[in-house]
């Protein structure tokens, strides 16, 4: 929820500062530095909670550890990477890509309960994937929309 909250927001004051500085609209702009933000916020749970995080991955993955702080470097890059008009378009691809794998995690955490910010089992189950899904579909609409499509 806080991801998407973060993402809105961000989503709104970029929309209205774009507005007021540039005297036009740019939403596909606001939209990739609202994308920007929310992973740069994202990634800072990939350094704070990494034994959690490393809990939702499958069992048969190795080097768990090293994965989540890689996976948070590479949201960092990709994230600063849609503010470039050269590299938008591959790193909105590459995101996509990355929304899509890394859902069967959630999908493991949302199973077996696991509260990734306590490292511990007691987080909210099964009700969580009726938000968790649809909100991954909508990033990777928003995704697409903003750096690939426009």
């Amino acid at each position: 929820m806080k991801p998407l909250i973060v993402l809105l927001i961000v989503f709104a004051v970029s929309a209205f500062a774009i507005k007021l500085l540039a005297h036009r609209y740019d939403f596909s702009l606001s939209a990739r530095i609202a994308m920007c933000t929310m992973l740069l916020f994202t990634a800072i749970g990939h350094f704070a909670f990494t034994k959690g995080m490393a809990m939702m991955m499958p069992e048969f993955i190795p080097f768990k550890i090293e994965l989540v702080y890689l996976t948070g470097f590479l949201e960092i890059i990709l994230g600063i990477a849609l503010l470039f008009p050269s590299t938008k378009v591959y790193s909105g691809w590459i995101l996509i890509v990355f929304f899509v794998v890394v859902l069967p995690a959630n999908i493991k955490a949302a199973t077996e309960q696991i509260d990734f910010q306590n490292a511990a089992f007691g987080g909210p189950g099964l009700n969580y994937l009726w938000f968790r899904i649809p909100l991954q579909i909508f990033l990777i609409a928003w995704t697409y929309i903003s750096s690939i499509r426009f």
